[in-house]
C-alpha cells in the first residue's frame, strides 16, 4: 500500500511538472519573487540591462523609479523610519535584482551595507539626520576604497576637504556620500598621531566632482568611479571620530540607534553578496539548460544527449543548491541573532564571512563548469552568458569575501593567533 501510494505520489509530481510552466532548474532552485519589493521594477530592470552594460550607466529612468521607495528603506530599521526587512528578505531582493542587471544589484547592495555602516558610525545624536535620508528614499555611497587619501583642514567650525576618494560605487547615482578624512595641519599633511573622522556629504556640494574612472571588465554600470573633493565646506558638528578598522569590535558597545546596527556591515555585505551570486549563476543555468535542449554538436548529435554535458550540468546545479542553503542558512543564523538581541562575538562574525566565501567557491566551479559545456559555440553565441559571468567574477574578488583574507582569519582565529583589524 505505502509503495503504491509512493508512484501515486511520483506520477502525481511529474504531471504537475509538465504542467507547470517552470523549468526543471526552477523547480530545484524555487523563488517566490511575488512578495518582493523590488517586483514591480524587475522588467524595467530586466530590459536595461543590457543598454546598461553597453553604455556603463544604469537607466536614469529606472533610477529614478527606485529612489524615494522602500527598496532603498529596506534595511534600515523602524526607528530611521526604515521598513526593518530580515537580513534574509534582503538578500532575496538583492538576487532577484542580480539576476536581470548584477550592475544595478551591486549599487544596490552597496547602497544597504554601507548606509548601515552610517547608521553604526554616527550614532544616535545623529539620528535626525539618518531619518531624514531614510524618509525621502536617498542613494548614499561610501567611496573608501584602496588609494584614497582625503585631508581636512580646520576653520573654526568647519573642514575644509581636499583629496580624492575611490571606488564610490553607484556614487553618480546618489544622493550621498560617506567621507574619512585625516585632519591636516597647515601644510595640508596628516597631523601625527592621526585624527580620522567621518560625516556625509550632499553629493551637489560645491567642490565636488564624480568622475567616472570605473572602467572595469565586469559589473560596467556598477559606477565605481572617484569622487574628489576641492575645498568642500562640512559642519564639524556632524563629524565623528572613525573607528576605522575596529569598528566590529567598537560596534558591540559603543550606543547605537538599534540592536541590528551591532552587526558589522562587512559581514552583512558579505551575506548579500552571496545571494546576488546565486541568482546570477541561477539565471544563468536557466538559459543554459534551456539552450542545450536545441543544440547540435560535431556531426549533428543532440548536445542534451552527451553524458559529460548532462553530468556538467548536474554538478553545476547541485553546487548551486548547496551555496543557496549555505547562503540561507547563515542570513537565518544573523537574523536569529538579532531577533534574539544577542551582540555578535567575532567567531560569529568571522563564521558568517566563511561560510559565503565558500559557497562563491562553489558558485565559481558552477560557472566553469557551465562555460565548460557551452564551449567554443557559448563563447561565439553565448552574449549573455559572457555578460553575466563578468559581473559574477567581481563577486568572490570583492576584499569584504575576498577568499585570501577570510580564510587567512579564519584559521588564525582556530589557531588563538591575534587577529587582523580587517
Amino acid at each position: 500500500m505505502l509503495a503504491h501510494r509512493r508512484r501515486v505520489d511520483l506520477v502525481r509530481w511529474a504531471r504537475l511538472a509538465v504542467m507547470s510552466d517552470l523549468s526543471a532548474v526552477e523547480e530545484f532552485l524555487p523563488v517566490d519573487e511575488s512578495t518582493l519589493r523590488v517586483s514591480r521594477h524587475l522588467d524595467a530592470i530586466e530590459g536595461q540591462a543590457v543598454e546598461a552594460d553597453r553604455t556603463r550607466s544604469v537607466s536614469r529612468d529606472v533610477i529614478a523609479a527606485l529612489k524615494g521607495t522602500d527598496v532603498m528603506r529596506m534595511a534600515a530599521t523602524s526607528e530611521l523610519g526604515g521598513t526593518e526587512e530580515s537580513v534574509q528578505h534582503v538578500g532575496r531582493e538583492l538576487e532577484a535584482v542580480a539576476a536581470r542587471c548584477p550592475s544595478l544589484a551591486w549599487t544596490l547592495w552597496n547602497h544597504l551595507a554601507v548606509f548601515h555602516l552610517f547608521v553604526g558610525a554616527l550614532g544616535p545624536e545623529q539620528a535626525t539626520k539618518l531619518s531624514d535620508i531614510v524618509a525621502a528614499g536617498e542613494w548614499v555611497s561610501f567611496p573608501a576604497g584602496a588609494g584614497s587619501g582625503v585631508r581636512g583642514r580646520l576653520h573654526g567650525d568647519t573642514a575644509r576637504l581636499n583629496g580624492t576618494a575611490r571606488w564610490g560605487t553607484g556614487a553618480r547615482y546618489g544622493d550621498h556620500c560617506g567621507v574619512v578624512f585625516a585632519v591636516a595641519g597647515d601644510d595640508g599633511e596628516a597631523m601625527r598621531p592621526l585624527d580620522l573622522r567621518f560625516t556625509m556629504v550632499r553629493n551637489s556640494s560645491a567642490g565636488i566632482t564624480i568622475e567616472p574612472t570605473w572602467d572595469g571588465s565586469g559589473l560596467r554600470a556598477s559606477a565605481t568611479d572617484d569622487v574628489r573633493y576641492d575645498h568642500v565646506s562640512v559642519d564639524l558638528a556632524g563629524c565623528v571620530a572613525w573607528f576605522g578598522t575596529n569598528r566590529a569590535e567598537s560596534l558591540r558597545t559603543i550606543p547605537v540607534v538599534h540592536h541590528r546596527y551591532r552587526e558589522d556591515w562587512v559581514g552583512l555585505s558579505d551575506l548579500w553578496l552571496g545571494w546576488m551570486a546565486v541568482g546570477i549563476v541561477r539565471r544563468c543555468l536557466i538559459e543554459i539548460t534551456d539552450e542545450i535542449e536545441t543544440r547540435r554538436v560535431i556531426m549533428g548529435a543532440r548536445m542534451v544527449g552527451r553524458q559529460t554535458v548532462q553530468m556538467n550540468i548536474g554538478r553545476a546545479l547541485a553546487l548551486t543548491a548547496s551555496a543557496r542553503a549555505a547562503v540561507y542558512e547563515a542570513c537565518a543564523e544573523v537574523d536569529r541573532r538579532i531577533d534574539a538581541v544577542q551582540v555578535p562575538s567575532a567567531t560569529d562574525y568571522f563564521r558568517q564571512q566563511a561560510i559565503i566565501t565558500m559557497a562563491l567557491e562553489q558558485l565559481t566551479e558552477a560557472v566553469a563548469l557551465l562555460r565548460r559545456t557551452l564551449g567554443g559555440n557559448g563563447l561565439r553565441e553565448g552574449a549573455d552568458f559572457e555578460r553575466r559571468v563578468r559581473d559574477f567574477q567581481a563577486m568572490p574578488l570583492h576584499i569584504n569575501a575576498h577568499h585570501d583574507r577570510i580564510t587567512h582569519q579564519v584559521g588564525r582565529l582556530a589557531l588563538g593567533i591575534d587577529l587582523d583589524n580587517f
